[in-house]
């Protein structure tokens, strides 16, 4: 009883914490640990970069591989809608015939293999390094690894995309090689590696929330910032997400300043419909019109997802929301359910990241659903194309630059 009280409270205490970081929280104590967090922010900013400053001078390497290498990732901590864009990006690879990896880093993910430090230690002495080949997730024919073990997105883009590998290991120099000897991939997509400066890519594909492009302008932990706003410059294309369709001319001045010409896509997170969790239902969307609703949550920006679920017409009478990356246990989703019983709810609703993070061969005493989202491009379709078509055909590429 003492554990389950001491978690909840660290839980409480971490919750605090990170609405201080998104600026959800005023008072004494949340001014009193910004001004902690903005200390270590500037410590935080100094480090990076004096990072890539030993990258750009090549005091520190980066190491090619010989192959076309596509970085997706953003300048902000988590909630810019990547997983969906890096699924759209690889299958429009993998269709114009390349041989397709995505490299992760697994955030969160348990290791398949079983070592205390000093076993660690003992084999690092003895083979000189990290002998241990990264995850396989997918083989490009099957999915191999569940979430606990792949971590959440690259479970989520090895079930979407079969014929795509996905690899998950820290160093993705390391598994960026294993995917060009062991499959014959010729495209290494990096998922979330835009700050991943030893494998330098040929496509840096930024990534900005048009909701929340920055926050508040500081760098981590003050702020959601992992490097400033001027590192727009190092884009190859910028990609505008969670677009309601209304441009920002604010926003695209600053992306020119820092980045003149660079291309912009703006594109939208569109709900296709909800699937069943742990089942092979699907229901339409207009199913959710004036149905009494619950919804739950482990994601880093929550409001976008609930907001979906009112946009077409649900009568939301129930949020749960739990920190990024959260693993439901037992008794949270026992009291999720007793709860939403209680409010006589016709169905629950979820993300398809936290969908996966549910024990399969679950029973729930209501329906379970999640939220399908695919990217839609509402502008720079040409872009993308031309983007698409860098990769795959680049000769093509500069023949037509020439000729424009």
């Amino acid at each position: 009883m003492a554990i389950s009280r001491f978690k909840k409270r660290l839980t409480q205490i971490e919750e605090f914490a990170v609405d201080v970081f998104y600026d959800r929280r005023r008072g004494k104590r949340a001014f009193a640990l910004g001004l902690f967090l903005y200390g270590l922010s500037l410590i935080f900013g100094l480090l990076a970069r004096l990072r890539l400053f030993l990258y750009k001078k090549r005091i520190l390497k980066d190491q090619p591989l010989g192959c076309l290498v596509v970085v997706v990732g953003n300048l902000t901590v988590g909630g810019t809608g990547k997983t969906p864009v890096v699924e759209k990006f690889a299958r429009s690879l993998q269709q114009r015939g390349r041989r397709v990896a995505i490299l992760s880093r697994g955030y969160k993910s348990r290791d398949l293999a079983k070592e205390t430090r000093f076993q660690k230690l003992w084999r690092t002495l003895v083979t000189g390094g990290d002998a241990l080949p990264p995850k396989v997730v997918s083989d490009g024919e099957k999915v191999l690894l569940d979430s606990e073990f792949a971590g959440d997105e690259p479970y989520m883009l090895a079930r979407n995309l079969p014929g795509v590998v996905v690899l998950v290991d820290k160093d993705r120099v390391k598994s960026g090689t294993y995917a060009i000897k062991r499959f014959g991939c010729d495209t290494l997509v990096l998922d979330d590696g835009f700050q991943y400066l030893p494998l330098k890519g040929r496509l840096n594909l930024l990534l900005v929330d048009k909701s929340n492009p920055f926050g508040n302008r500081y760098l981590m932990p003050r702020g959601i910032l992992r490097e400033p706003v001027r590192h727009l410059k190092r884009a190859s294309y910028v990609f505008l997400t969670k677009s309601d369709g209304v441009r920002d001319l604010e926003l695209e001045a600053l992306i020119e300043k820092h980045n003149p010409g660079v291309d912009v896509i703006e594109c939208a997170h569109k709900p296709q419909y909800l699937k069943e969790v742990n089942g092979d239902g699907r229901l339409p969307l207009d199913e959710l019109l004036q149905k009494r609703i619950g919804a739950f949550s482990g994601i880093a920006v929550p409001d976008s997802f609930e907001g979906f679920l009112r946009d077409f017409g649900a009568n939301l009478l129930y949020t749960k929301r739990f920190l990024d990356h959260h693993r439901f246990d037992a008794d949270e989703l026992e009291e999720i359910f007793d709860e939403a019983a209680s409010a006589k709810l016709d169905f629950i609703v979820t993300t398809e990241k936290d969908a996966v993070r549910i024990p399969e061969g679950s029973v729930f005493p209501l329906p379970l659903y999640y939220l399908r989202l695919e990217i839609e491009i509402l502008r720079g379709v040409e872009d993308f194309d031309a983007a698409v078509s860098k990769i795959c055909f680049p000769g093509e590429g500069r023949r037509r630059a020439v000729e424009a």
